[in-house]
């Protein structure tokens, strides 16, 4: 880049100091930046876009375009070249605007006298905040230098107003982190909590923007850049004799040393910026690109730049992960995403969990579920918004989150968390009654497990037994394979915890959305139909036979539950049945104590099983069905998906004659049958699976009291009396004719 370019930005980001520095209001600031870049770049206009709401762009400030025409001209997402630079996050340069694509004259503005037109969007960290812009009379396209320059400046404007560089009388941003934020994301994990924000990732505040020295930004960059590899050289030789780790490790590091990162950086630099500046402005380009990357494998590369740019900045600032500051007394964790080791090392300190990312099958959703942590996911820009201490209402059950909210706002969830309460008080006196039916039939509650820490809620929820204990949840938080005696030990923790009562344990169940930290990841086109479960264990026996190992010495002479997952026709059942018996001779021969009372079965999750022959029916010595995944798979909507994952209801007609006749292909050969999942732990849903003919149900502790309630008021027959007369008029869905027969009930 030529030296007098270099020059003269180092001069103008020198003056946008300046004006920072100045004791002015935050219209005067915003109107000095723009005299300043139009004189700077030699153009007869400089404007500054800012958006008021997410869908609108609002002109704040100007040089050379009407006056009159501040805080009066709006405009909305993609509406006009201002609004196409918003939208798309990419810069708008052409020499003929009126021609360009998307133009819209705007006569208050005075601007249709100038030809040219560049626009850069102001962006921070991912989160879009408007558009800067310069046009001059001359028809001519600007050069790949001056983008880089109005770039440097846009991204200036961005951290001066995350300083809150623009306050004051007249400003055009209000106070940043200081308002009443909505979040609507997703449900991961239903419960309500109230309490104050903690960010797993404290946020890193740049404060020295501008240089005058570049030549000591670029030694304290690279002296950080060294510091950085280091690091990352320690985390790769840590993980020596785990090639899969190694692999992923090797990947980061590539980055760590990649020329044209740092070099970027450096050019950021001699432009004026200082070492910190320049990290961050690179960490928001990449951020964008990230958005718009939709190959899987790509945005985890962008990730892994993203994370080596916060490290590099913790680097540069001094300001780490431990900032001195204390945890709350409630604290709701807030993270762009987070493992399920660093989720179980908080533990049930966390009152609730908010991610702008993860899923509902996610790990940290798991553990989530396991803890009865309520956690919602997909809220967008939270950790842009979110300071420590910060109040925070995560509502589970609706997948929103209040940050900061008014007074009426936590007056009202008060009361909506004081009534859960209520209630929990009423299903407690439950606790120990059996839950027999209005007409005398007896359905059994068991609970969901994965962990330990879910043991004591087998009493204090309820519950008959564990229809469903995860075992891959402790493979997932390790960085390495767990032993065969870590296994044992803890699976006889497990049957100790339980106390003579049933515990079904699930063999390993990893693939799709759960991905071993040490296992080296399957770039497959659908996970969720891909190398999963059952059938990993199959062509990979080795940790299958380890396990049940594990399992045989934890019991211990005891009985033992043992349930394979994703079987999806009987000759994986079969094949799965003969390892266990290989497994328990070995254990025989070498003088191990065996169960003395061993049960098998299988998860049906996937519609085949329900047409296997009968023989399997026969054999199988108890089926579960995997309700989460059978859905996704019956109506072929991925439950990961937000926009279809809802569209389907369960008490849809067709799923519910599809249950049934499981239910009976159960009952003919006396083949004891369970539902697990979402849907069992649902008052309504739990009552019409009953009535189908599905007398045992697994679900989370805290869904059992209320379940429970409902079952114990109403009769199964009359409900699938109901049920039957909607198949019969062609609804498509039971839902409404049995709300309806329930209010009239009660």
């Amino acid at each position: 880049m030529p030296s007098n370019t270099e020059s003269e930005s180092r001069k103008l980001l020198g003056r946008l100091r300046d004006t920072m520095a100045e004791d002015a209001a935050g219209q005067a600031r915003l109107d000095k930046i723009t005299d300043l870049t139009a004189d700077s770049m030699g153009t007869e206009v400089c404007s500054i876009y800012l958006f008021r709401d997410p869908n609108t762009l609002e002109l704040c400030a100007t040089q050379g375009l009407k006056k009159e025409a501040v805080h009066e001209t709006r405009m909305k997402l993609g509406e006009g070249l201002v609004g196409r630079v918003a939208k798309s996050g990419k810069l708008v340069n052409t020499a003929d605007a009126p021609s360009a694509r998307g133009f819209r004259y705007m006569p208050e503005t005075g601007e249709e006298i100038y030809s040219s037109f560049l626009g850069v969007p102001i962006q921070r960290l991912g989160e879009k905040l408007g558009v800067l812009v310069v046009q001059s009379k001359e028809a001519r396209e600007f050069s790949e230098d001056e983008i880089y320059a109005l770039e440097v400046v846009a991204m200036v404007l961005a951290e001066m107003a995350e300083l809150g560089a623009f306050i004051g009388e007249g400003a055009a941003l209000k106070k940043r982190h200081t308002q009443a934020v909505l979040f609507r994301g997703a449900t991961g994990q239903e419960g309500s909590a109230m309490g104050q924000a903690w960010l797993h990732e404290p946020r890193v505040v740049v404060t020295n923007l501008v240089t005058d020295d570049p030549e000591t930004e670029r030694r304290r960059l690279q002296q950080a850049v060294d510091e950085l590899r280091i690091s990352v050289d320690e985390l790769v030789a840590g993980a020596a004799g785990d090639q899969d780790q190694v692999d992923v490790l090797e990947a980061y590091r590539m980055f760590a040393n990649s020329k044209g990162w740092l070099r970027r950086m450096e050019e950021d630099i001699d432009l004026g910026l200082s070492s910190e500046a320049a990290v961050e402005k690179e960490q928001s380009q990449a951020r964008a690109r990230m958005a718009q990357v939709t190959d899987g494998y790509l945005r985890e590369r962008l990730h892994d730049l993203d994370d080596l740019s916060n490290r590099l900045l913790r680097i540069l600032t001094g300001q780490g992960r431990e900032t001195g500051a204390e945890m709350p007394d409630n604290p709701i964790l807030i993270a762009r995403n987070i493992g399920p080791g660093e989720l179980l090392e908080y533990g049930r300190k966390l009152k609730g969990v908010v991610l702008e990312e993860g899923s509902v099958g996610s790990h940290a959703a798991i553990v989530a579920r396991a803890l009865a942590i309520p956690l919602v996911i997909h809220a967008e820009r939270v950790t842009n918004e979110a300071l420590n201490g910060d109040m925070v209402l995560v509502d589970g059950d609706q997948g929103v989150v209040h940050l900061r909210p008014d007074d009426t706002v936590v007056n009202a969830f008060r009361d909506k968390m004081a009534m859960q309460a209520k209630a929990m008080e009423r299903y407690s006196v439950l606790r120990d009654k059996p839950c027999i039916t209005a007409d005398h039939r007896e359905v059994h509650l068991h609970m969901n497990a994965g962990l330990m820490a879910d043991l004591p809620s087998l009493d204090s929820s309820g519950a008959e037994g564990v229809g469903l204990f995860r075992t891959e949840l402790q493979f997932l938080v390790r960085n390495q394979m767990p032993k065969r005696m870590e296994l044992a030990a803890l699976y006889a923790r497990v049957l100790d915890a339980a106390r003579g009562k049933r515990v079904v344990f699930r063999t390993l169940d990893i693939g799709s959305d759960k991905v071993l930290p040490y296992m080296k990841p399957q770039e497959e086109p659908n996970p969720a139909l891909g190398w999963r479960a059952i059938r990993v264990a199959l062509d990979r026996p080795g940790v299958m036979r380890m396990q049940l190992q594990a399992l045989f010495r934890a019991a211990n002479g005891r009985p033992l539950t043992i349930m394979f997952p994703f079987i999806a026709q009987y000759e994986e059942y079969a094949r799965a049945r003969a390892e266990v018996d290989t497994v328990l001779a070995r254990e025989e021969r070498l003088g191990h104590r065996v169960p003395d009372k061993l049960e098998i079965g299988c998860m049906l999750e996937t519609p085949s099983l329900a047409f296997a022959p009968e023989q399997f029916f026969r054999e199988v010595e108890f089926i579960s069905i995997g309700g989460n995944d059978l859905k996704q798979f019956f109506f072929a909507a991925d439950r990961e998906n937000e926009r279809v994952r809802r569209r389907y209801d369960s008490l849809n007609t067709s799923f519910l004659s599809f249950l049934e006749n499981i239910a009976r292909r159960c009952e003919a050969t006396d083949t004891p049958l369970s539902f697990c999942g979402e849907d069992a732990g649902r008052p309504v849903e739990a009552l019409c699976l009953a009535a189908i003919g599905i007398r045992t149900l697994s679900m989370r502790p805290a869904s059992i009291g209320p379940v429970k309630a409902l079952l114990m008021r109403y009769s199964l027959s009359e409900v699938r009396d109901v049920i039957e007369e909607a198949k019969q008029r062609g609804e498509q869905s039971v839902r409404q004719a049995v709300m309806e027969y329930l209010r009239d009930f009660s």
